[in-house]
């Protein structure tokens, strides 16, 4: 399957071939959708063929690397292998998930500490880290976080070998999530002078486009696990 989502975040639709349909979901030559994983939720969004819209609720990873399921709502016509459709993903949705995610790698720049654990939301996201709670303030976290917004720096993608990455483990801030491989290759996540990364997800070009966030809470999860939550502005 060709995965445009990693080529181009800003793709919003493309013109696919369906593989297959079972009932798990249906498949595509081609997609913009993103399937759940890193903690960034899979992509929802339309199908349309034959003058007929499936809704997808959902997408999620299948059998392989490359291999994506787009889960249609239920008691919808489904398309036939063969079948050409628009596939159309919800861009508000979706351009809320990469101003998060790009967020949430300043936040893991801004703290110290190892990151136990994340989740990404349209509405609000989260890291854990594995750092005592006194070195953590909020106000002095969204502050940091809020000026490498306003430096509008570049955010862009690289790929190292997976012996690259095995020379490099002070890449890998997430305890919780390995970067994948045995492909051959590793995809990083660059905020210039500010953040380098394995990362698979959709993120914004420049960090002003997250537009500011603020930190809605900081909890104690465990002796030394703390779990920062934050919101956008807007």
């Amino acid at each position: 399957m060709d995965t445009l989502f990693r080529e181009d975040a800003y793709a919003r639709d493309c013109i696919a071939t369906v593989t297959a349909v079972d009932e798990r979901g249906i498949r595509l030559d081609r997609t913009v959708f993103y399937p759940t994983g890193g903690g960034q939720p899979g992509d929802s969004g339309a199908l349309r063929f034959d003058g007929l819209e499936v809704r997808i609720r959902d997408t999620v990873k299948g059998d392989g690397a490359d291999d994506i399921i787009h889960v249609p709502e239920e008691g919808q016509p489904l398309p036939a292998p063969g079948t050409a459709v628009e596939a159309v993903i919800d861009w508000e949705r979706r351009y809320r998930h990469m101003r998060m995610h790009t967020a949430l790698h300043l936040l893991c720049a801004v703290v110290p500490g190892s990151v136990t654990g994340g989740q990404i939301g349209a509405d609000k996201s989260r890291l854990d880290f594995n750092v005592p709670a006194e070195s953590l303030d909020k106000d002095a976290i969204a502050e940091a976080v809020n000026r490498l917004i306003a430096a509008d720096s570049p955010v862009g993608t690289q790929w190292i070998t997976d012996e690259e990455m095995a020379a490099k483990p002070e890449l890998v801030r997430t305890m919780s999530v390995k970067p994948p491989t045995g492909s051959g290759r590793v995809r990083l996540l660059s905020v210039e002078n500010v953040d380098l990364q394995p990362c698979g997800g959709t993120h914004v070009a420049r960090t002003g486009e997250i537009g500011g966030i603020e930190v809605t809470k900081i909890e104690n999860k465990g002796k030394q696990n703390r779990r920062v939550v934050i919101a956008l502005k807007d």
